[in-house]
């Protein structure tokens, strides 16, 4: 499946979770500041992206477990071995401008549009090889 193909399909799940027009899901469109999306349609969007690519997707594989945890945040930054753990539990998302500010309240605007595509380009990729 390309690039595109992909981007089509991950358009159309945000479109129909989040009630957006086609033309707001851009692909640097941030879930949360730009679509507006909150925590319950994080659930909907997996459930949407299973059913639309035909795969499962495990908890905390797309989106992070609770990271607050004190190991990994201290007074409400992400420390450095909790963006070590970000960026290795989902390589599908550039970190490198919450780098610069990690305060925990921004986690979420990391989502984008492409990070949801190269999600679902990764899991077909392993898939495929598997």
């Amino acid at each position: 499946m390309s690039h595109d193909d992909i981007f089509t399909k991950v358009q159309g799940v945000l479109v129909d979770a989040l009630g957006v027009d086609d033309d707001e899901v851009t692909p640097t469109a941030r879930l949360t500041t730009d679509l507006h999306a909150e925590s319950i349609d994080f659930l909907d969007i997996v459930f949407r992206i299973e059913k639309a690519f035909g795969f499962k997707i495990g908890q905390g594989e797309l989106f992070p477990d609770n990271i607050n945890d004190p190991k990994y945040v201290n007074d409400g930054v992400v420390n450095a071995a909790g963006l070590a753990l970000l960026r290795e539990k989902m390589p599908h998302v550039d970190f490198s401008a919450f780098a610069a500010d990690p305060k925990l309240e921004k986690v979420s605007e990391v989502f984008t549009v492409t990070s949801l595509v190269n999600f679902v380009q990764n899991k077909l990729a392993a898939s495929a090889t598997a």
